[in-house]
């Protein structure tokens, strides 16, 4: 195999790529893909995560303590935000906490840093659970007091906006689709967990949709808004353009758990009511559980996402189908012994 190259665009676009690279997050899902990526490409990338992991120049650290790793991140160039809270069931202090205090102690460090640009992972749940199919950059995002993850992350998108506005540091904006691939715990292996328990159950019968982006397209559309000038001061949506039902896109977990059929349904608004009395019951214990209304909202959406602005201005393509990004997925997991 000959040298990574970086991403090109489909109208030729080339992003410039840094000598250092700092990552919050190096240690999750989309951060650690990151860093494997930039690392490949020959930049020099450090990293935050809760855990330290001196072999990839990651240190331990969390966003509302940024005296214990801000060192760590001094002479980078580029500067990612992907550590979050990544939970349908957190409580508001949490999310404010993470995404607004958190956020704006990561802007702090990459600007005392001195980073060129900044970009931070939001979420396409910033426009919520029932927005207009075909979404894009233009649509609201979310307020009130349902959806929180969502409500949140649009809260966060304003930091970073206002910060990038008062010219304190370039900015970019990504906006992923459900990321899934080798190695994702929150499409992959939660899923597959709840299948086994008999305990995956989907509003409406499934018929509502998912938007699934594989990790390693999500990671190009990365690369190519924050290495292109088109890509300062400018919001993302980055997916894989490719909607599926729900019923369809879980029912491969409940297969490879080795049911038949599809995953159990009830209509949604018994479905909220259930997860309702669910979710106020682990407040009340102090349990950690992913059983909320807020993911079985997640669960209704009515369409997908317009993702035109990255195509015209990033030249982003994404290239894996739904139907090799699972067979890929399905693979892994047979490689580290989740399914027979």
């Amino acid at each position: 195999m000959g040298k990574p190259r970086p991403p090109v665009g489909t109208d030729g676009q080339q992003p410039v790529l840094p000598a250092r690279v700092f990552i919050t997050g190096a240690g999750g899902f989309i951060g650690r893909k990151l860093t494997e990526r930039y690392r490949a490409l020959g930049c020099e990338v450090r990293g935050m995560d809760l855990f330290a992991d001196e072999a990839n120049a990651i240190v331990a650290g969390d966003l509302a303590e940024p005296a214990t790793w801000a060192r760590h991140a001094d002479g980078c160039d580029l500067f990612i935000n992907t550590a979050a809270v990544v939970s349908l069931s957190a409580n508001w202090q949490t999310y404010r906490e993470g995404s607004l205090a958190g956020v704006r102690n990561a802007l702090d460090v990459a600007i005392a840093a001195g980073a060129k640009r900044f970009v931070h992972f939001s979420s396409i749940a910033a426009l919520g659970w029932d927005y207009p199919d075909g979404a894009d950059e233009t649509t609201p995002v979310l307020i009130g007091d349902h959806y929180r993850y969502g409500v949140a992350k649009g809260a966060s998108e304003h930091v970073v906006l206002a910060a990038h506005a008062a010219g304190e540091i370039e900015c970019t904006i990504i906006r992923p689709g459900d990321v899934y691939g080798p190695g994702s715990r929150a499409w992959l292996l939660e899923p597959l967990k709840m299948a086994r328990s008999g305990l995956l159950i989907l509003p409406d019968g499934g018929r509502h949709t998912f938007t699934p982006v594989y990790i390693d397209d999500l990671v190009d559309g990365t690369l190519l808004a924050a290495g292109l000038p088109e890509g300062v001061g400018q919001i993302f949506i980055l997916w894989g353009d490719e909607p599926v039902t729900c019923r369809d896109f879980f029912g491969h977990h409940w297969r490879w758990s080795g049911r038949k059929g599809y995953p159990r349904s009830m209509p949604l608004k018994a479905a909220l009511a259930v997860t309702t009395a669910l979710w106020k019951l682990n407040q009340k214990l102090g349990r950690d559980d992913e059983a909320s209304p807020d993911a079985m909202r997640m669960f209704a959406r009515p369409g997908g996402y317009s993702i035109a602005k990255a195509r015209s201005r990033l030249g982003f393509d994404p290239r894996v189908t739904l139907a090799e990004g699972m067979r890929r997925s399905e693979d892994w997991l047979r490689e580290i012994g989740e399914i027979a």
